[in-house]
């Protein structure tokens, strides 16, 4: 197999256009206060050209939160512990659990839109794929036996972002932060 078709300088340029204008603007108005339009007209591009790349609101969010996720993916392969390898298996998920939190917290709006565009879309998006999975292999180290698959799933419902969300809303982040912990195996 060959090498993936490299982007066009033009469209990598629209791309980042975009992606500035986009953050851009839901830093300053919200993500519901923006509309594609408005992203568009900020990046100085076509509409076409951003309902072509991104789709819609949901595909920006997704691209936006890319760099985050990749990082926090970094640490987990290959960062210190212990949210990296090395610490026992407790310490990293305690360890995963604070940066994911970090994470969501950080880019909350975002992270509730890319997770509840449509039915099911948390669970499509690659990086959930990579989370289950590292939670997963963290429980069956932690609780030999465990059914860790599903596990992993019910451990990382409690860190979606409209349950964190609502947490917070009701609780503040310090308790929305302890009432998740006390859910993770440890």
């Amino acid at each position: 197999m060959g090498e993936p078709p490299r982007e066009r300088a033009d469209a990598a340029r629209n791309r980042l256009k975009v992606l500035a204008a986009a953050a851009k603007l839901f830093r300053e108005k919200g993500v519901d206060g923006v509309s594609m339009d408005a992203v568009a007209a900020e990046a100085g591009v076509g509409k076409g050209t951003l309902f072509r790349r991104f789709g819609d609101k949901s595909g920006l969010a997704v691209a936006l939160l890319d760099e985050r996720e990749r990082e926090l993916q970094a640490g987990i392969l290959s960062g210190p512990p212990p949210l990296g390898p090395g610490a026992p298996a407790a310490e990293r998920l305690a360890a995963f659990t604070d940066a994911y939190l970090d994470y969501v917290l950080g880019h909350l709006d975002l992270v509730r839109m890319s997770e509840t565009a449509s039915p099911g879309a948390r669970y499509r998006i690659g990086a959930y794929r990579f989370w289950r999975r590292h939670v997963a292999i963290l429980l069956a180290e932690l609780r030999p036996g465990c059914d860790a698959d599903p596990l992993a799933h019910a451990v990382l419902a409690s860190l979606a972002a409209e349950q964190v969300t609502a947490l917070v809303a009701e609780y503040g982040e310090e308790r929305a932060r302890k009432a998740v912990h006390s859910l993770v195996p440890g």
